[in-house]
Formats: structure tokens, sequence, C-alpha cells
């Protein structure tokens, strides 16, 4: 079995969508430490002008948070601001829009408390809308685990019964294979490769990578996901 493991991402980009399109099985890491000034809380989305950074504000109450303690700060009207955002300037005329607008503006009626159930929030919707159904647990269900980092990760593995960790290549640098085999558990790069379509919002314009997967989604529809594996043999 091979399992994949990341973070909870308000808005993911493509990468993330990948790796659990990829996987037996994904693991939401939510009870590791909360990154600031990562992308855990914010992601951009197309517009003609180029990105629009969407952030969502967190409340901070110390370094060691972990991500599934993290609250949003309500006070600030970030949920109109995206919506708008979304809605009005950058996917008002996108084709796919009268599909899964929405959808996507029903996320915003929610008041939120915690950053993690509204980053999976905006992760299953469009994993739902791509038919990706690969089996997802919180690794705060798992149990408790005194790794940090590799050990971490092969502890995780192992609970879940993996013989294969997929990583995103990002990690090679921090990623102890030794550690991995000690568990009996093969490490898999997932050479991601990004895929390029048509953005209705950039006609004629250079086109933006690394956006939130949504912009894939409201720009090809379902059939997004068949260019997305597509790229990974390109």
């Amino acid at each position: 079995m091979r399992v994949a493991m990341h973070q909870p991402h308000y808005l993911p980009w493509l990468g993330l969508i990948d790796k659990i399109d990829r996987s037996d099985l994904f693991v939401v890491l939510d009870h590791v430490q909360y990154e600031r000034k990562g992308w855990q809380n914010r992601n951009y989305v197309a517009s003609k002008n180029g990105p629009v950074l969407l952030t969502v504000p967190v409340i901070q109450r110390g370094r060691h948070e972990r991500i599934m303690d993290k609250e949003i700060d309500s006070s600030h009207p970030w949920r109109e601001k995206h919506r708008r955002s979304l809605a009005e300037h950058c996917y008002r005329n996108a084709p796919f829009w009268d599909d899964y607008g929405e959808r996507v503006l029903s996320v915003y009626e929610r008041d939120w408390t915690h950053l993690a159930d509204l980053a999976w929030a905006t992760t299953s919707l469009v994993l739902d809308a791509f038919g990706i159904d690969t089996p997802v647990v919180r690794a705060s269900e798992l149990g408790e685990f005194p790794g940090q980092k590799s050990e971490l990760l092969a502890q995780l593995s192992a609970k879940v019964g993996a013989g294969t960790m997929l990583s995103g290549d990002g990690a090679r640098d921090y990623v102890d294979q030794e550690i991995f085999q000690r568990y009996g558990v093969a490490v898999e790069w997932q050479g991601f490769r990004h895929p390029e379509y048509p953005q209705h919002s950039r006609r004629g314009a250079e086109f933006l990578p690394r956006m939130a997967a949504l912009d894939l989604l409201l720009n090809v529809g379902p059939d997004g996901i068949g260019v997305l594996r597509e790229a990974r043999s390109g």
C-alpha cells in the first residue's frame, strides 16, 4: 500500500491533489506544528492582472501551536474578501463557474473556527469534483507518535500498514530513507510535473503555474483530472 502525507492547506495547489490521487491512503498531518508564513492558510488564484493571494487570518497564541488547534481570526472580514475575489474578480466568466461556483461559495457561508477544518473543506471540494476517492485519515486520529521528521513519517506509515510512502520532491533534503527502511517502508518520489491548461482570465498572457487547484477545476472542469494525470508521463 502506498501512503502519502501532508499538512492541510487552504485552497491547495495541484501538487497536493496529485499526491492524494496517486496514493492508496492519504494522512492529513494535522497534529504537527503550524508553520508561520507558510502555505497552510493561503494560496494564489489567477486573475487577468496576475496572481491574487488569498490569506485566512489566524490567531497567534504561541510558536508551538499544532495545526489542528489553530483558530481563525474572525475579527477580519476575510470570507467576504475571498468570496468576492473568486466570484467577481477571478472566475465569474470561467467556463465551469456555473457548474461549481455555488459549491465554491458555500464554503464561505459557514462561520469556520479552525483552520484545519476549512483547509480540508477546500481540498475535499476539488477531490470530489475530480472524482478522487482516496481514503483519508487525520494523523491526530491515529494516536500519539514520539518521533520527529523522518521518524514520525515512518512511524505513521508503519501504523497504517503502508509499504511505500509517496513524498514530494521538496522533501529530498530531509527525508532519511534509512529510518524508513528500519520500519520496512520504502520512499517513492512524486516527481510532480505541473500541467498547462487554458486559463480564461489569461487569454494572450503568460500561463500562471502553481495556482490553487480550483483554477484547473473552474477552467477545465471534471476533465481536469485527466490533464493532471497526463502531465505525469509528459
